[in-house]
């Protein structure tokens, strides 16, 4: 049990309470978490740094809760003088606050200073988010920041530099938090690892030279000739074999007759793609390949160097070669394509397997692994100074999130607004403050009905940046005549920039009792309007259709008058026609004689006592409704909708509503000029006889039922 006095308030229909001083702060782990405000938020989409929020979420889940609400705020009590600076806090987070009577304290201290010696402001007694956020800049001139990433600027060796650039080329690199491009030991290691797999591969071949490099350094250049004539060499020794088994075909596989007439009109010089299509030499059967002459004009320079790089060396002074020979050909590659296929370490082959021998050899590894060492024995120096910044963050930013967050205060105070009210949204000579982002639209379809508030969803397009966004905004206030689905509007975000914004849905619920009391008749109207104008589309159509048919009957219809006399008139129907009529009118007239009869027999203190009686008929269910809804108007339901776990009501009652939207309004001592050239002129003298009329009517009506006329006469 503590003996801390807590303070309540009554905001909103719910008892809140109070954070007024340090000691409630110092308590705060002990107030019944049934008596928070809220019990969860999300990290993105509220009006407060999202790096605080960011800070205090410890599990990165992106959702605030309570036990991490109370860490930050025993942690930031710990660690400063006077828990009362918390509720007032400076634009700037002043050194001598911070508690150096403990040891974190006291690193907390030195590490501000470090910060503000980095950025060139040893002197300062003050420092700010805005210098404690700049990672880049406070770590620009140090070699060693305890990220466990070295730049080139961790040595002072130009050998180790220019290692450090090779494997920065070779596998990646990563920033440091000066903002540099650097290596881990991860990257050291990987480096290292494929240049010895890289050489391991080279000394295969050097081991194995006679089997792997035929043609020692002319290896790889033998082998892509080869490749490049291998598919036209297989394919003359097959027509060869063919032209062998049937000599008939010799002049079909020869395949040149045909084509060489098709192109021999030409200028062949143009023509050598379509001739390297032919044979490589003449066929005949059983015909070795010629080396030197007979070969085909698009491939004699590729022969050629065949001849010089493999078949002079394999088979000196041949001048041909044998399909025997070939495969002899072949087989001497086999191993060679068999190591290419083994190619590994390619990441670092540019370097050349001298330099990555040299690089295996020396002691670049070890060196390089010493400056990470090095790097990271700072680390808890370096991570004190990034901790300078959650202090500075939780002093700015922390009792701002506990009044939207444990207390609703910044929402109903007057002077504030909450971190989920994203901004003003200026429709129909009204601004709605009360704006919120729209995380989730399908929850919010699902949710938004509970609010029992009238809302409107709008799509917003940024006018500079382009972005959208969907926001919802309560109308606690005016009218709803001229809003609907497709409406455009504008909106002010919470820094002052317009968006362009377009109405998508609205979730109707009364605004105000006024409001209600008129909304029998509109409906009335609308529906009576909407009727007549179906009315006067449907007998318009029946016109239109009657004219356009007797225009098209006439040519028949005269025909058939001519053949037909008219029928006689039928006075019979006529008169049943007529006698219904009268006898509708009759019935109508008698109900409006029996109204107007059983009122003027009232007396006359009654009269306006009936008249508001019907018109309470009429509206007083729709009043009695709304009553009830603006009674229970919540706006938890959004919030929840948008990841928050709302714990109490957050009611906007009529009052509270009325302050939420603002009517257009003219400035004080504002002149107007009421003469409009625009307006149908009136005719005073017309309404001033009808008004007086009434009135004399009304009172002779009162002194003959009184018998004062009649006495008087």
């Amino acid at each position: 049990m503590s003996n801390h006095i807590w303070n309540f308030s009554t905001v909103g229909g719910v008892k809140r309470v109070n954070i007024e001083s340090g000691a409630d702060l110092l308590h705060l782990n002990e107030l019944d978490q049934k008596l928070w405000t809220a019990l969860s938020c999300p990290v993105n989409g509220l009006e407060i740094d999202s790096n605080t929020l960011t800070l205090i979420d410890k599990d990165n889940d992106g959702q605030i809760r309570v036990p991490e609400v109370l860490g930050a705020v025993s942690w930031l009590i710990s660690v400063i003088k006077n828990p009362n600076d918390i509720l007032n806090p400076e634009g700037t987070f002043p050194l001598s606050a911070i508690n150096t009577d403990n040891e974190t304290g006291r690193i907390l201290y030195a590490s501000a200073q470090t910060i503000l010696r980095n950025l060139g402001s040893e002197n300062a007694t003050h420092i700010s988010v805005q210098e404690t956020s700049d990672v880049n800049k406070i770590f620009a001139l140090t070699a060693f920041n305890g990220d466990g990433v070295i730049t080139i600027d961790s040595t002072t060796e130009e050998a180790l530099k220019q290692s450090i650039l090779e494997i920065m080329a070779c596998v990646g690199t990563l920033p440091d938090r000066g903002g540099k491009e650097g290596l881990t030991i991860e990257h050291v290691a990987n480096f290292f690892d494929l240049c010895k797999r890289h050489a391991a591969w080279q000394n295969k071949a050097q081991e194995n030279s006679k089997e792997i490099l035929p043609f020692a350094e002319n290896t790889e250049a033998a082998y892509q000739n080869f490749l490049s004539l291998k598919s036209k060499i297989d394919d003359y020794f097959i027509r060869c074999r063919l032209a062998q088994f049937d000599p008939q075909t010799t002049e079909v596989l020869n395949v040149l007759v045909e084509r060489v007439g098709a192109i021999s009109p030409k200028d062949l010089s143009t023509c050598l793609d379509e001739i390297a299509g032919y044979p490589l030499a003449k066929i005949e059967a059983d015909k070795p390949l010629p080396l030197n002459i007979g070969i085909n004009p698009a491939w004699e320079k590729t022969v050629h160097t065949f001849n010089d790089l493999i078949v002079g060396k394999l088979f000196p002074n041949q001048t041909s070669l044998t399909e025997n020979d070939w495969h002899k050909i072949e087989a001497t590659f086999t191993p060679f394509a068999t190591w290419k296929t083994e190619k590994d370490g390619v990441e670092v082959e540019g370097l050349g397997i001298d330099r990555i021998n040299e690089l295996i050899d020396n002691t670049t590894e070890a060196q390089l692994i010493d400056l990470i060492n090095k790097d990271l024995t700072v680390a808890e120096e370096a991570n004190n100074i990034l901790l300078v910044d959650q202090l500075v963050r939780y002093y700015h930013d922390l009792f701002k999130l506990l009044k939207n967050f444990v207390t609703f205060y910044d929402f109903y105070s007057p002077t504030e607004k909450a971190i989920f009210q994203a901004g003003v949204l200026y429709i129909d000579q009204r601004s709605c403050d009360l704006c919120i982002k729209v995380n989730d639209m399908a929850k919010h379809n699902t949710m938004a009905s509970y609010s029992d508030m009238f809302l409107l969803y709008c799509e917003c397009v940024s006018k500079s940046t382009k972005e959208k966004m969907t926001i919802v905004a309560a109308l606690t206030n005016g009218d709803i005549d001229n809003l609907v689905v497709g409406r455009n509007a504008l909106f002010y975000d919470r820094n002052g920039m317009d968006w362009d914004a377009t109405i998508i849905k609205i979730v109707d619920n009364p605004i105000s009792i006024r409001q209600a009391f008129w909304s029998p008749y509109r409906k009335v109207s609308a529906f009576i309007e909407k009727q007549i104008n179906k009315f006067a589309a449907e007998e318009d159509n029946k016109v239109t259709a009657s004219a356009t048919k007797s225009i098209e009957d006439m040519p028949a219809k005269a025909v058939a008058e001519q053949k037909a006399p008219p029928p006689p008139f039928d006075i019979g129907k006529f008169v049943g026609i007529f006698a219904a009529i009268s006898l509708a009118l009759g019935a109508i007239g008698t109900i409006i004689a029996s109204v107007i009869s059983g009122f003027v027999a009232l007396t006359w203190w009654k009269m306006p006592l009936a008249i508001a009686g019907i018109l309470l008929m009429i509206s007083g269910p729709a009043m009695i409704m709304a009553y009830l809804k603006l009674r229970k108007r919540n706006l938890a339901p959004l919030l929840d909708a948008n990841g928050w776990a709302i714990n109490a009501r957050a009611v906007v009652n009529i009052q509270f509503g009325n302050t939420l939207t603002q009517l257009a309004d003219l400035p004080a001592g504002a002149k107007v000029n009421l003469n409009d050239p625009f307006t149908k002129k009136k005719r005073p003298i017309l309404p001033f006889l009808i008004l007086f009329s009434l009135v004399a009517g009304m009172v002779l009506y009162m002194l003959w039922k009184y018998g004062v006329i009649k006495i008087w006469m």
